[in-house]
């Protein structure tokens, strides 16, 4: 069982890291599962590679219980983007989406068009990029056979609404590219069908690692166009003419053999946040995102993303006025802070462990701007 003391201490960046949505510095966890498992490869002693192989089932188990979905309905994907390629090709219908979702939503879903022309994307308009349920209830076609949708936001921090989308979609499958709440966020995976995220941003699990998860309508509607030869029921398919079909599980949605190491990495991330507890990370990220508010109000910087903490995870996006943008990003870079700067805005990612020194930093950081923004 990992205390709370024991998931802190495995936070060992350097003061000054603001940039989770980015990517997380490895936990401690996840750098030890990667020393070990690659000192077990490099050696390949005898019997010993089954334990590489074993991860798969290890990662979809710990996964299942975050998600909301046995083992059986999950499957490990290199990266978010592989799942949302998996989940928009093997679609029949329209599924309605913001353009204004990070792309890897939106151009998946345009690949698909361009290639099957068995599904199109279908252009939500929303309120300064906020997916609510109310727009989406408005939206809905007759043809809508899915709806897409950051559970977090990437540029203004939003927190979706799953269960109001659950409600006025129906039946139809919803989607979710998780990545930026995945771990962090207590959300209602289980009213997903197809939930997405990989394990280099909050899961703090480095690339390469990642999970997808299915429901048993999303099993039964989605096509698996990208199946493997792992992706069938068979461990041997040798010599089959015709080929055997794909599983009728989430297994079909393998393509090969994945990293064992990688999966490693991100269950034992996966493993801690469990015995820790999700709602104890996001009320310790809540209280964190907080600190960093009132710190941007004292000293006038304007707060774009939601103050409400049903609407928000991780992220803050602090957008000065245009002309005092680049003297606040040479002010946070000056005082050692790792933050992304983007569309006018710049984006700080908090995270459950907020080090006072890096409170410190950004204050240090304000200073000069606010000082420097005066004249």
């Amino acid at each position: 069982m990992t205390t709370w003391q024991q998931y802190v201490s495995g936070f060992t960046e350097e003061p000054g890291y603001l940039d989770y949505g980015r990517v997380g510095p490895l936990s401690a966890a996840a750098s030890a599962e990667t020393l070990g498992f690659t000192e077990i490869l490099s050696r390949a002693r005898f019997g010993s590679l089954q334990a590489i192989q074993d991860q798969d089932q290890r990662l979809r188990e710990a996964a299942g219980t975050l998600l909301g979905q046995p083992a059986e309905q999950v499957v490990a994907v290199p990266n978010t983007t592989t799942g949302l390629l998996h989940a928009m090709f093997g679609l029949t219908g329209d599924v309605l989406l913001s353009p204004g979702e990070f792309p890897s939503l939106p151009i998946a879903a345009s690949r698909a068009h361009e290639a099957l022309h068995v599904t199109r994307p279908l252009w939500l308009e929303t309120d300064h990029g906020t997916v609510t349920p109310g727009q989406i209830k408005a939206q809905l076609g007759s043809n809508t056979a899915a709806v897409a949708v950051s559970l977090v936001d990437s540029r203004t921090g939003y927190l979706a609404d799953l269960e109001g989308i659950r409600q006025v979609i129906g039946d139809r499958l919803l989607i979710v590219d998780a990545i930026q709440g995945f771990g962090v966020v207590d959300a209602p995976y289980e009213l997903a069908d197809v939930v997405v995220a990989g394990g280099q941003k909050w899961c703090r699990a480095g690339w390469g690692s990642g999970v997808m998860a299915l429901s048993e309508r999303a099993l039964g509607r989605l096509t698996p166009v990208f199946s493997g030869y792992t992706g069938t029921d068979g461990d041997e398919v040798w010599d089959q003419i015709p080929t055997p079909p794909p599983s009728t599980g989430a297994r079909a949605f393998r393509t090969s053999n994945p990293d064992g190491i990688a999966q490693a990495r991100l269950a034992a991330a996966l493993e801690e946040i469990i015995d820790v507890g999700v709602a104890e990370i996001q009320s310790a990220m809540a209280t964190n995102v907080s600190r960093m508010i009132d710190l941007a109000d004292e000293f006038a910087i304007p707060v774009a993303s939601s103050r409400h903490e049903r609407e928000r995870a991780g992220i803050i996006v602090l957008q000065p006025p245009a002309e005092h943008l680049t003297v606040l990003t040479a002010s946070l870079f000056n005082h050692g802070i790792t933050a992304t700067s983007r569309e006018g805005g710049v984006r700080l990612c908090v995270h459950a462990v907020l080090d006072e020194s890096t409170v410190d930093m950004v204050r240090g950081a304000f200073t000069s701007y606010a000082s420097a923004a005066a004249f």
